[in-house]
């Protein structure tokens, strides 16, 4: 009898913990009563090959005189990337595939392998012969490997005091000119007062962990930087929050004069705009507002101060910032590169310089979703393109002259 009722008390809480409601995406959070029955939802990755010949690159539209070519695909999810010392060699960090790759330049052709798999969203740099990789658990560096495709990671975890929960999405991390490792730890939420100081903020070390400095407070979600290369100081983009609607909070480019200062999350955001769900008194006081607004959810991600000779001179001390395009508003914004020029009087002016991965404006129909620059020897750059797992190579010749009548 006792064995009955035990089963029967078992098979009861069994059925409870079964019908017990899953809890909403991570995405969900902060959705509020206004917008219950939004239908909203970030968009699925492909994780599989896509081959080159599948790629309508074609589509791209870019100013007169530039072109734009498949240099390599077949790197499911391919992020931000990482050149070796010589460029022969690019580093490749994944968010959902956890992989990171290496794509070896051929000159005729290039060729692609899985330097290492199953982490949870590998961000890569690379500095003095070594690859670094940071996971959202785990820090592994890689010495001699792009002369050595066996080469053993060294675990680096214990010398960078990772968060102990999981934070918002990182997935740029470089080494500055001051030679300190910059990597950014994202706010653990979509919008809220997060649980400890770790988050929400950049921070730089020494290249062996050691030396931790906050530098920036207030980031809710950095997706890259780069400095510029006159002034040296630190560019980065940040994404705004989600669920206020189409219009807002826009994404943001920042500039980080000195170290220290405040960014405005959760409070603050955009060019002063207070949040309704998180509130305190004078949200906005103190924080360092954007040099530029990006456009609202348009998902900035990687930044590129362009220093090459390839391209005409109104490119050169410009910077390209990549917008992956959004889920969050009804219509689509970004799908596009844009050129940031910065003005005399503090400012920057901005123009689209790569366009046609969305096919229609006013709907959500896109082939490809850029993420990231890099700049080549030659003055040429590298665009990574998640959705297609692709590398695109943008060069510049200049138009030859109409032959004249």
């Amino acid at each position: 009898m006792k064995t009955i009722i035990a089963a029967a008390v078992t098979a009861a809480f069994a059925v409870t913990a079964h019908a017990q409601p899953k809890p909403p995406p991570a995405w969900h959070q902060g959705k509020g009563a206004n917008m219950a029955d939004s239908k909203l939802a970030p968009h699925a990755g492909k994780n599989t090959e896509t081959s080159a010949a599948d790629i309508p690159i074609k589509n791209l539209k870019l100013p007169r005189g530039f072109r734009a070519e498949i240099w390599a695909a077949g790197l499911p999810g391919g992020r931000a990337m990482a050149l070796s010392g010589d460029a022969k060699k690019v580093y490749v960090g994944t968010r959902g595939m956890g992989r990171v790759y290496e794509v070896t330049d051929a000159g005729d052709k290039r060729t692609v392998r899985v330097v290492v798999d199953k982490l949870t969203q590998p961000a890569v740099t690379f500095n003095k012969g070594s690859l670094y990789v940071f996971a959202i658990d785990k820090v592994l560096r890689y010495d001699g490997i792009a002369g050595n495709p066996n080469a053993q990671p060294v675990d680096m975890t214990a010398k960078f005091e990772l968060p102990k929960e999981q934070h918002h999405n990182w997935k740029y991390i470089a080494f500055g000119p001051d030679g300190k490792l910059y990597v950014p730890f994202g706010a653990p939420c979509n919008i809220c007062e997060p649980p400890s100081k770790e988050y929400a903020q950049i921070r730089r070390y020494n290249a062996d962990g050691s030396g931790k400095q906050v530098i920036a407070t207030g980031v809710r979600n950095t997706q890259g930087f780069d400095w510029h290369p006159k002034t040296k100081e630190l560019w980065f983009t940040d994404h705004g929050r989600d669920w206020l609607g189409d219009n807002g909070p826009q994404d943001e480019l920042n500039k980080l004069a000195k170290p220290g200062g405040n960014y405005g999350f959760p409070y603050c955001h955009a060019n002063g705009t207070p949040d309704p769900d998180i509130k305190k008194a004078d949200p906005c006081k103190g924080v360092t507002m954007p040099v530029a607004l990006m456009g609202p959810h348009a998902a900035v991600m990687g930044i590129k101060w362009y220093t090459g000779k390839m391209f005409p001179e109104e490119y050169r001390n410009s910077a390209f910032v990549v917008r992956k395009g959004s889920w969050n508003r009804s219509k689509p914004m970004g799908f596009d590169v844009v050129q940031i020029t910065p003005t005399d009087d503090g400012k920057v002016t901005r123009k689209t310089f790569i366009s046609g991965f969305s096919q229609d404006k006013d709907s959500y129909k896109f082939w490809g979703r850029p993420a990231y620059i890099a700049q080549m020897p030659d003055g040429a750059l590298l665009l990574s393109d998640e959705q297609n797992g692709a590398i695109y190579r943008i060069s510049y010749s200049a138009p030859k002259a109409a032959a004249k009548k």
